[in-house]
């Protein structure tokens, strides 16, 4: 309950990222089976462990689920918002020490019901503070304005710069202060200036591509066109769609020139992207939206996760069942079915509506119950220890080894998309390789026949 309260109200907020959210997840999968079980009825903790792990996949998984948890958390907590995030099924395995701290504290007497009905709303407040980030602006309209260039967003921010181009600010104004051309442009998305000439030098002249992140220009006052900007970098293109997932909003809205010492500077209002600038040398820089801290610039890689989460489950299901000494195809079945379910649910594909929300429920329902039942068949089958620590162990290497290559894509190195791909599959099959070696090394000894005593 304190890891809960501190951790959402005061970690998150500080240092927001992976961290501090699976953190959440794990210290909520943690109280919450605890809790049901107590408030239901005695000994009721397979259930509830089982329920709480459906509930969770069920909100994770689908928009259904999180928009449920989401109206439901408003009605106790407040406006709040519950995001579906499969990644987070990651933090499942924690329901397992959940039930068996549960077991103990039976042990050692109960507590008195009302200290559980005085913290549940406290556990209901830690678990419901994540909330939805709102959509990314777009930068829509630039214009010079009193020796201030003024780029206008689509969320009615302004960016302000007095030093031609070089430092931003930013300042969120009322709709009403904003003036009334430029609202309306807003208002019907329409581009107020597309292209634009240097006023004391008519005949140079910029115009940015329809529907590209990409400026021209020209020097005989429009008659010709040549680029002058653009993202000619596919794998940087790449990255920017994952981001934002929205590639129509990755395009050059409009333009302002501002002459300045001789020279001038052009300032394009990029869209998603944000700001890009050309300084009084020529010199064009994506500045993107300044000071945006790493987390909100973030590439969305939960294709790549989804695929290190599944071949971690296959790790660490499969090495456990090889140390089996009884019910292999019992234990073969729920593994694979826990691991296909999650595949299932991740990758639906277009399904009528009906139709896909069975196949997500079914997936849900799968997923913990398989988890709970190949545990309690490792036990009861006497799993040999030592491929059951090959499991553990390199079920989070395989997580790295796929996920590490597309982070290090998702920062700019490797360059190349296919340079992460390759670079994974090498990483990856050498755990493979190495767990099954020690799997097989195990399996002889475990084989061998006892020496004989003298």
């Amino acid at each position: 309950m304190i890891v809960l309260l501190v951790n959402d109200h005061l970690l998150k907020q500080a240092w927001p990222g992976f961290v501090t959210g699976k953190l959440s997840d794990v210290a909520g999968l943690l109280v919450a089976p605890a809790l049901l079980a107590l408030l239901l009825w005695r000994r009721a903790d397979l259930a509830a462990t089982v329920l709480t792990g459906v509930l969770f996949a069920l909100v994770k998984t689908t928009e259904t689920g999180a928009e449920a948890a989401s109206q439901a958390w408003t009605l106790v907590a407040g406006p709040s918002r519950v995001l579906a995030d499969p990644t987070d099924l990651l933090a499942l395995p924690a329901l397992v020490l959940a039930w068996w701290v549960r077991r103990r504290s039976l042990t050692a007497g109960s507590s008195p019901r009302w200290r559980i009905i005085v913290t549940m709303p406290l556990a209901v407040l830690a678990v419901t503070a994540t909330s939805a980030a709102p959509g990314p602006p777009a930068a829509a309209m630039v214009e010079v304005k009193n020796d201030r260039i003024l780029v206008y967003t689509d969320d009615f921010t302004i960016w302000e710069s007095g030093d031609h181009g070089a430092t931003w600010s930013s300042n969120s104004v009322p709709f009403d202060d904003i003036p009334p051309d430029v609202r309306s442009r807003l208002q019907e998305a329409q581009t107020p200036q597309a292209a634009a000439c240097v006023h004391y030098q008519a005949t140079r002249c910029y115009q940015v591509v329809p529907g590209q992140m990409a400026v021209e220009q020209s020097d005989d006052g429009g008659k010709t066109w040549r680029p002058s900007w653009s993202l000619a970098d596919g794998d940087e293109r790449e990255r920017l769609v994952r981001r934002y997932d929205d590639a129509s909003g990755l395009r050059s809205m409009g333009l302002a020139v501002q002459a300045w010492r001789g020279g001038h500077v052009v300032v394009v209002a990029n869209g998603l992207d944000g700001i890009v600038v050309r300084d009084e040398s020529g010199t064009w820089q994506r500045l993107g939206w300044p000071g945006q801290d790493a987390e909100s610039a973030s590439v969305d890689l939960f294709p790549e996760i989804n695929v290190a989460i599944f071949l971690a489950a296959c790790l660490l299901f499969g090495s456990a069942g090889a140390g089996l000494r009884r019910y292999h195809r019992l234990y073969l079945g729920f593994a694979a079915a826990a691991c296909l379910s999650y595949l299932a649910v991740v990758n639906v594909p277009d399904l009528p509506s009906d139709l896909d929300a069975v196949v997500r429920l079914l997936g849900v329902l799968t997923i913990p119950v398989g988890f709970v039942v190949c545990i309690a068949l490792l036990i009861a089958g006497r799993a040999r220890p030592a491929p059951v620590a090959v499991g553990l162990l390199g079920a989070p290497l395989v997580y790295l080894s796929v996920y590490m290559p597309f982070h290090g894509w998702a920062a700019g190195t490797p360059g190349p998309y296919w340079a992460a791909v390759v670079l994974a599959v090498l990483l990856t099959g050498l755990v493979l390789l190495t767990a099954l070696t020690l799997i097989r090394r195990d399996a002889r000894q475990a084989s061998a026949p006892a020496d004989s005593p003298l």
